[in-house]
């Protein structure tokens, strides 16, 4: 087995058990908020672009149609959780925007994500979480994370 298929499957394993104990603790907050999961990411899509996003462009982030977008927005905006305003160059363009209460609701899920993840690295020996770093650090630092280039497409086609 190679490097670089030793290193996914390690690596894969780690991330399936970490998101399956994170979102786990994280999905409480969800579940405590009633919130259909589309109105929920809907907020965390609003809340990622840091300005108000259009209903059409939240739509296909979330994989809804306009119409039900549309929605799941109508729903949000009677429960608090967002404002909807027309869009100032275009007045058929909605944009939606977090309101205070819908920014609690989506750092309360995230804060509960970062709770679990502190949990299990309180869990590691100090010399694991110094290694864990020193090993993260090049990743993070170098421009690894960044999109992938067109000729590694390959990696993902089938023929």
């Amino acid at each position: 087995m190679s490097p670089v298929d030793e290193a996914f499957e390690s690596l894969e394993e780690f991330l399936t058990r970490l998101f399956s104990m994170v979102e786990s603790d994280a999905m409480t907050t969800l579940a405590d908020g009633d919130l259909p999961v589309s109105q929920f990411r809907m907020l965390h899509c609003v809340m990622r672009q840091g300005e108000p996003v259009a209903i059409s462009e939240l739509a296909r982030a979330v994989g809804l149609s306009t119409a039900a977008a549309g929605r799941n927005v109508d729903q949000l905006v009677r429960l608090g959780l967002v404002e909807r305003d027309e869009s100032e160059e275009d007045r058929r363009i909605k944009l939606v925007s977090l309101t205070d209460s819908g920014l609690a609701v989506t750092d309360s899920h995230l804060e509960a994500k970062r709770t679990a993840l502190r949990t299990l690295l309180a869990r590691l020996p100090e010399a694991d979480c110094r290694r864990l770093t020193e090993a993260l650090h090049p990743i993070l630092t170098g421009d690894y994370l960044c999109t992938i280039p067109k000729e590694s497409d390959d990696l993902h086609r089938t023929t």
